[in-house]
């Protein structure tokens, strides 16, 4: 007897794994064209087409198996990767937004995180002057208001504050003019040149 013409029973685990190779197969290959194909303008590059081929690679032996053992089986792999296409295209970009997103969050955590260590040293930096007898006496003008770099770097330092509690978006900005005004402030008083 041969072996097309004999109809070999699939176990439930066998079906089971030729289900989930063609469901992730054809997801992924899918996925995979579509962020090709938008990283590329829409463009059919090598990479789309590459996806798709190995997709195909992937799948066609998944499905062919149970269409040995029985054509209904075959048939309905075949339906499964046709439903996994369709939901994979319809889905994809949905999941690439949110993928977008999550960077994109991940980035701004990264900012914010780099913004408050500037921020923390432009105010131990200035510390120094307020809390360190012989600054304070060396740079008497770093704690006198009066002087405009002075009084500058105060609203610089509240803005700062400020926006830090509101606004992420705004915090990296105030950050930079908080140590502007702080080294205008220096220069003022004769750090620098010392």
């Amino acid at each position: 007897m041969s072996v097309l013409t004999d109809s070999v029973p699939m176990g439930p685990w066998q079906l089971a794994a030729c289900a989930a190779v063609v469901v992730c197969g054809v997801a992924g290959a899918v996925f995979s064209a579509r962020y090709h194909a938008r990283r590329d303008a829409g463009q059919l590059t090598d990479a789309v087409f590459w996806d798709a081929f190995a997709g195909l690679v992937i799948v066609f032996p998944a499905v062919l198996i149970p269409s040995l053992a029985s054509p209904w089986l075959g048939l309905a792999a075949g339906l499964l990767a046709a439903t996994t296409a369709v939901a994979a295209y319809v889905y994809s970009p949905r999941a690439m937004a949110w993928h977008a997103g999550r960077l994109h969050q991940a980035a701004e955590r990264e900012e914010l995180a780099a913004a408050e260590a500037r921020h923390r040293t432009a105010l131990a930096r200035w510390q120094r002057y307020e809390l360190d007898p012989a600054s304070c006496i060396d740079f008497p003008h770093m704690t006198d208001v009066r002087r405009p770099e002075t009084a500058a770097l105060i609203k610089a330092m509240k803005e700062a504050e400020r926006v830090r509690a509101v606004e992420t978006a705004g915090y990296l900005p105030a950050v930079v003019r908080l140590e502007d005004a702080l080294g205008r402030a220096e220069a003022a008083a004769g750090v620098r040149a010392r």
